[in-house]
């Protein structure tokens, strides 16, 4: 890490860490979507979980998926396992539970599943609509991205459902014949492991240095998986995979990322203005929590 770059995070104290936190909520409260500024409320203000519950009803579908652009990078209503997956990720950032909720998206996941239980990112009914040029062909492809981290998160619900089960043993198989080559698949099979009893620290940081996408240097700004990203929180499991020295590093550069209207910004492009909003307030919500996660952020 440059001098210039621990120079500029060095001076931060309690009342600069103050500022970082009114800055992005002034942010949120301006940007954000509903959704996030629910989840914000809960998580920093003690807000009832059931109003994300609430703001998340309106992205469900009827086939009980969730879709209408609730992952920003495509503008589908129909629904597809990426907004499933950050349907559930917002119930468990705010502490939330519906089990009817979470059992319908498994009926869903279940209807589109292949023979042994694995979902695919997206499917070819985001080609009606505007989306990220990323959000291509490759995410119609079944996969440990996201069936892993799905059946991981259903285990953090406690939620059972066959589609859990019919996946777990398909993610096991998959995983038996290696990890991923990719940090987000990576990711989404680390999240898996934490609850199958297969998790083995030394295997999976000798992997890490192979993976596409992977940033392990602070400094590095540009778009990747990041040490915070497997570890969000102190208590995480993965966290053992990480020196002291490298978290820190990872924090103090999520510090001097903050943008001067108090978000965070992206580094990606989404289809749309409004889509570049969503995300920003997405990835603001997210950097505050893993500062309060991490003692960063002077509140409690």
């Amino acid at each position: 890490m440059s001098d210039s770059f621990k120079t500029s995070v060095a001076g931060i104290g309690q009342g600069g860490c103050m500022e970082i936190f009114e800055a992005a909520r002034e942010f949120v409260r301006t940007e954000a979507r509903l959704v996030e500024r629910r989840l914000f409320a809960t998580v920093f203000e003690g807000a009832d979980p059931a109003g994300v519950v609430d703001a998340l009803r309106g992205y469900q579908n009827a086939d009980g998926g969730f879709g209408h652009g609730l992952e920003p990078d495509k503008r589908c209503p129909d629904s597809t396992a990426l907004d499933v997956e950050t349907a559930f990720d917002i119930l468990l950032a705010a502490g939330a539970r519906d089990d009817e909720l979470v059992r319908r998206a498994c009926d869903w996941l279940q209807s589109v599943a292949t023979p042994e239980g694995a979902v695919s990112l997206a499917s070819p009914v985001v080609e009606g609509y505007p989306r990220a040029e990323h959000i291509a062909e490759w995410t119609y492809v079944p996969d440990l991205n996201p069936t892993a981290g799905l059946v991981g998160r259903l285990y953090e619900f406690g939620v059972e459902h066959p589609w859990r089960d019919q996946a777990e043993a398909s993610c096991l198989d998959a995983l038996a014949k290696g990890f991923p080559e990719d940090a987000h698949a990576m990711h989404e099979s680390m999240i898996f492991l934490e609850h199958s009893g297969e998790r083995d620290l030394a295997k999976v940081r000798e992997w890490l240095p192979k993976l596409s996408h992977y940033r392990a240097d602070a400094s590095d700004p540009s778009y990747g998986v990041t040490p915070l990203q497997f570890a969000p929180t102190p208590d995480n499991p993965w966290r053992e995979l990480f020196t002291e020295e490298q978290l820190q590093g990872h924090l103090d550069r999520l510090v001097a990322d903050q943008q001067a209207d108090g978000g965070w910004a992206i580094t990606w492009e989404p289809p749309s203005t409004a889509a570049t909003l969503e995300y920003r307030g997405i990835v603001t919500v997210q950097a505050l929590r893993t500062l309060k996660a991490y003692g960063r952020l002077p509140i409690s």
